[in-house]
């Protein structure tokens, strides 16, 4: 019998209905006994929010270590109450914590990386024929100290767990009933996706789309996981991401993503000189800032000017770096903007196909958006643009692409 994973994020268990109705469903699915299920599920709703906002009520800086403690208990309401809910339906259901199982981390807190899981206690339930039901989002150090795996981090847990099983698939059970070209609230005719690469769902979650954890993906592709990303509560085909071989058709063009969380930070003046590239992005790691587009323009005074994008919330400790920096260097200059969006192009078609690049830029000319950055790879172009005018440039790539 297959062994498969499903993922119910806090939506889908917003309240005690929504978690008796999923209930409701698994319980019609055991009886047909095709798969053994194991369930990781999310904190309630906006319990996850609700429990940060009260640790920084309480204090502007509250210790990494006691914020995860407060952090995880989220999860531990979820798993009890599904197993409760299950035991009603007449499902035999066990719940367990990330420690419990014994889901390793690294010491990184509210932002740890999986190091291991004993899958051994989980499939000694899966023999006994029970449903387990397991908190994501948490796991433990060395020194049995309580971690979380960051925002999204229980996708991580489900593909861990996926894994470890040696699972049939991950079932992704959200309030959707699968990817589309664009996020049907701002582009009305957007269409469901019927099947995706590994290597497209990565680089839409790296440009923004919410629909799983790159981590968690990146996984999937590396241990070949099929994921299916459905409706929590309807019946429907989903979109599978998997492998997909060279000569299944392909539409060109597979997704629109937009992320406005974006900031961009340019260092004006940069000496033309070894080391000094080094000694920007230096600057950032130490202070744990991920960067991710970098475009670099050189003139003729010798000097650079450098341009790169991070993520919106570390802004204030990159900005402050740099201007650190900045103060040694005579002539070299900070300058951020967190007013912007990054709007990106995926599809496997873009490989092949030289006429796509021109086609955005022609669509986003004729719109009146001026493009600040631009950075691509063998299945995406993504582009930097003022916020303000994102949903302009999704409409406007939606109808040249998606017509």
């Amino acid at each position: 019998m297959k062994i498969v994973v499903q993922k119910y994020g806090g939506s889908s268990l917003s309240t005690l209905e929504k978690i008796d109705s999923v209930a409701s469903r698994i319980a019609r699915r055991e009886k047909g006994g095709e798969d053994r299920l194991v369930l990781v599920v999310s904190a309630m709703g906006e319990t996850t929010n609700d429990l940060t906002r009260m640790a920084y009520d309480l204090s502007p800086d509250p210790p990494a270590r006691e914020l995860d403690m407060l952090l995880a208990t989220g999860e531990q309401v979820s798993i009890a109450l599904m197993a409760m809910a299950l035991h009603k339906h007449g499902v035999d259901a066990i719940s367990y914590t990330g420690p419990q199982i014994g889901l390793k981390t690294d010491t990184l807190h509210t932002q740890a990386k999986v190091l291991g899981i004993d899958s051994g206690k989980i499939q000694k339930q899966i023999d006994l024929g029970r449903v387990v039901i397991v908190a994501g989002f948490q796991g433990v150090t060395a020194e049995n100290d309580v971690t979380t795996l960051g925002r999204g981090g229980s996708d991580i847990t489900a593909m861990a767990l996926a894994v470890g099983l040696r699972a049939d698939r991950l079932e992704k059970c959200t309030d959707s009933d699968g990817v589309y070209t664009a996020d049907p609230r701002i582009y009305r005719s957007a269409k469901r996706i019927d099947r995706l690469s590994y290597e497209e769902m990565l680089e839409m979650s790296f440009s923004g789309a919410k629909i799983l954890h790159p981590r968690a993906v990146f996984f999937a592709w590396k241990y070949r996981v099929p994921i299916l990303v459905k409706h929590s509560e309807m019946d429907g085909s989903g979109t599978w991401i998997e492998e997909l071989e060279e000569d299944v058709e392909q539409p060109i063009i597979s997704n629109v993503t937009h992320d406005v969380t974006v900031a961009k930070l340019t260092v004006y003046g940069v000496p033309d000189r070894p080391g000094m590239a080094f000694r920007i992005f230096d600057c950032l790691s130490e202070r744990g800032v991920g960067v991710d587009m970098i475009v670099q323009s050189t003139t003729k005074r010798l000097v650079n000017d450098i341009s790169f994008t991070i993520k919106r919330g570390d802004l204030a400790k990159a900005r402050e770096g740099l201007e650190k920096l900045a103060a040694d260097c005579e002539g070299m200059e900070i300058e951020a903007d967190d007013r912007v969006a990054k709007l990106t192009l995926v599809g496997l078609g873009i490989r092949s196909d030289s006429s796509v690049a021109k086609d955005m830029f022609k669509a986003l000319a004729d719109e009146e958006i001026n493009v600040e950055m631009i950075a691509t790879s063998d299945v995406k172009i993504s582009c930097v643009i003022s916020e303000d005018q994102v949903k302009t440039g999704v409409r406007a790539l939606c109808r040249r692409f998606f017509p």
